[in-house]
C-alpha cells in the first residue's frame, strides 16, 4: 500500500490538510550521520552545482534580484509550483510527516530557528514553506544567496530561494530560446516531485510516497502560457 504524504499544519489547536508531494525526494535514500547520533535518511538536493555532484549547474551571477524585479513570469511559475507542493497552506506549509512541528509559523521563524528545529527533531521529514524546501536544499540555497541564520523565512525570502532553483532549471535560458519548453518542464519536474513527466507520473514516483499532483496536460499548458505571455 502506497502512502501519499500530505501537508499538515497545526497551530492554535486547528489542523488543516492538503495533498502534496515532497520537494527534492531522493531516488535513493542517503544516510546522513550529521543529523544525529543515530543518523537518518535524508532527501537529496538536486539543484547543487556540478562541483557538488548535483543535477543542475548553477548559472552564473545573482539571479534572484533580476528575476524578482522582473516579476510576472517567475511569480506565475511560483504559483504553479506551490499548487503542486504546498496547497492552501502556502508559505507556512510543513510536511505532514513531521510529527514534531516547528514552534512557530515558518514565516515567523528565522533560518537559524528552522535549522535548530531540524537538529532537534531527527528521523522525521522537514520539508517546509511554499516550495517545500528540505534541509540540504534550504541550507545550500541560503548559502548561495548569502543569507545569515538571523534571516527571517519570510515569503520574500522563500520566493528568492525559489527563483534560485528556477534559474538552475533554465528559466533564463528558456526565455532566450537556448532551451526548449519541454526541457525546462522536465527540469522543473526533476526538482519538484509534485510536477509531472509527460507520462503523468512524478520523476520520483513511489519514492517516499511521491506522486505528481497535477495532470501533465495542465502543467504543459500553463507553463507554455507563462513563457509565451
Amino acid at each position: 500500500m502506497r502512502v501519499v504524504w500530505a501537508v499538515w499544519f497545526v497551530w492554535a489547536g486547528v489542523g488543516m490538510a492538503e495533498p502534496s508531494a515532497s520537494l527534492f525526494a531522493a531516488r535513493q535514500p542517503l544516510f546522513d550521520a550529521s543529523e544525529g547520533a543515530q543518523g537518518q535518511v535524508r532527501l537529496a538536493s538536486l539543484f547543487m552545482g556540478k562541483a557538488e555532484g548535483g543535477l543542475f549547474a548553477a548559472l552564473p551571477g545573482r539571479l534572484d534580484a533580476p528575476m524578482r524585479r522582473g516579476g510576472g513570469k517567475a511569480a506565475q511559475l511560483h504559483d504553479l509550483i506551490a499548487r503542486a507542493e504546498a496547497g492552501t497552506m502556502g508559505y507556512d506549509a510543513v510536511q505532514h510527516g513531521a510529527r514534531v512541528k516547528p514552534p512557530k509559523r515558518p514565516t515567523r521563524m528565522t533560518l537559524g530557528e528552522i535549522y535548530a528545529w531540524i537538529r532537534a527533531t531527527p528521523g522525521q521529514p522537514h520539508a517546509i514553506g511554499r516550495y517545500q524546501f528540505i534541509p540540504a536544499t534550504l541550507r545550500h540555497s541560503a548559502k548561495r544567496l548569502g543569507l545569515p541564520p538571523k534571516t527571517r523565512f519570510s515569503p520574500e525570502v522563500q520566493d528568492r530561494l525559489a527563483n534560485l532553483l528556477l534559474g538552475d532549471a533554465g528559466f533564463l535560458k528558456v526565455q532566450k530560446d537556448e532551451m526548449t519548453a519541454e526541457a525546462f518542464m522536465l527540469n522543473l519536474a526533476k526538482i519538484w516531485a509534485g510536477l509531472p513527466l509527460p507520462s503523468g507520473r512524478s520523476y520520483y514516483q513511489g519514492y517516499a510516497g511521491n506522486k505528481a499532483t497535477m495532470d501533465y496536460a495542465v502543467f504543459a499548458r500553463e507553463v507554455r502560457a507563462i513563457l509565451d505571455g
